[in-house]
């Protein structure tokens, strides 16, 4: 992939977040979820890419844009795989809560999990963690390994957990080892992202979250170094044959990082929409918008976090003419 296609991608995460903060605690989760999805489709139309939508907003039956299987870019190379979720937390900007995101990522083609829509159990950590976690094993065990190799006591991690009844037991087993939990009502992508940045103050992501979102976060630790592991839940026939059709034929087996995304590049931008740990929400003074994004490159190692300031008048449906 060209180097330039990172700066391109934070133009389009910019543009969903600038049109979804607009609707941020008026309680309208789907016309926030609409704003975003729509300005980053329209973005996506100026760049230089020849990509196609692997992980998006549905089906082509289920969504009218950004759906799975979706030509997106200017049709001539590079050939990209993309997954995108235009607005990662909808409800969490309904409600004007914390951490809501535009997100991208993008990988040569063929290297992106096509990851279906079903839960997935998920294990995070960042670089100084690497290697030192196992899905399959107790929850105390983890704790424990990523403890001595991050140089703490166990009670001095925190274990972020999306806030659903079903992590009832591994809330318990967290909270009798001693470490610190904070639970999230949305957005376990930036959970996940938040392990790789010690001034977050999250040493580790578990539970049941998106399989999507799964890969998301698979793209961007790749980026940072961290760590990532994975299993889909098929909660029915029609998942259980889904994932057959994806080519994994034991959908129960523990996926890596070289399952979710393989090759030895990939490209993750996120902009802020609300205010976050990691990065601010979208400002509006008048035509002027200011936005806080990061963006990633596996390849190199390179991150980025960029201010932007947007004059709207001078941006038709949020593309520069």
């Amino acid at each position: 992939m060209e180097r330039s296609l990172t700066m391109e991608l934070v133009r389009v995460t910019e543009a969903a977040a600038v049109a979804s903060g607009r609707w941020m605690g008026l309680g309208k989760k789907d016309e926030a979820d609409e704003a975003a999805t729509s300005a980053m489709r329209t973005v996506f139309d100026t760049i230089p890419m020849r990509g196609t939508v692997v992980i998006g907003e549905g089906e082509m039956d289920e969504a009218p844009m950004l759906y799975i299987g979706e030509r997106l870019g200017l049709g001539y190379l590079p050939e990209v795989d993309v997954a995108v979720d235009p607005l990662e937390g909808t409800n969490i900007v309904a409600k004007g809560l914390w951490n809501a995101l535009s997100v991208v990522a993008v990988a040569d083609r063929g290297n992106l999990l096509h990851a279906p829509d079903m839960y997935m159990d998920k294990i995070a950590v960042g670089p100084g963690a690497v290697g030192h976690v196992d899905l399959n094993a107790p929850v105390e065990d983890n704790l424990c390994s990523v403890a001595r190799a991050l140089g703490k006591d166990v009670n001095d991690l925190v274990v972020a957990l999306l806030d659903r009844p079903r992590h009832a037991k591994i809330i318990e087993d967290v909270r009798r080892t001693g470490a610190r939990i904070k639970l999230i009502p949305d957005g376990d992508v930036a959970a996940a992202i938040h392990t790789a940045f010690p001034d977050t103050g999250v040493d580790l992501l578990l539970g049941r979250g998106g399989a999507p979102e799964g890969v998301l976060a698979a793209v961007a630790l790749k980026c940072l170094g961290g760590e990532i592991q994975g299993r889909l839940i098929p909660e029915n026939e029609e998942q259980f044959q889904r994932c057959l059709n994806m080519g994994i034929q034991d959908p129960g087996q523990t996926l890596f990082m070289k399952d979710l995304v393989g090759g030895d590049d990939a490209i993750f931008a996120a902009t802020g929409v609300t205010d976050g740990e990691l990065l601010k929400g979208v400002r509006y003074n008048g035509t002027i918008a200011t936005t806080h994004s990061v963006v990633m490159r596996a390849r190199t190692g390179t991150v980025r976090f960029i201010d932007g300031k947007h004059r709207l008048e001078k941006k038709p449906n949020l593309v520069l003419e």
